[in-house]
């Protein structure tokens, strides 16, 4: 069972502002979602299949593959302002 100490960590951990008269009715609200939790821990699970995304459906992309490609200097020859191997730029700030 939660108590107000646990309910006020919970509440700064993930930057709740609690206001007076709240901590009640989520406690409460809390503590019947840890039962759900409790009571879905007994079901049994024997023999059924884990799922990820709740489908069947299979990733249809192709599979990345390394290739090497030769476009070094490409689109440079369009640049308007170079030196030597570098590209000039005006200059930002």
């Amino acid at each position: 069972m939660l108590t107000k100490k646990d309910l006020e960590h919970l509440a700064e951990l993930a930057r709740i502002d609690l206001k007076a008269g709240e901590e009640g009715k989520l406690l409460k609200d809390l503590g019947a979602i840890l039962d759900y939790f409790k009571e879905l821990q007994s079901v049994n699970t024997d023999g059924v299949a884990p799922m990820t995304g709740g489908t069947e459906f299979k990733n249809v992309l192709r599979e990345d593959a390394a290739g090497g490609t030769d476009d070094t200097g490409k689109g440079s020859d369009a640049f308007p302002d170079k030196q030597g191997s570098y590209l000039r730029v005006p200059p930002v700030f």
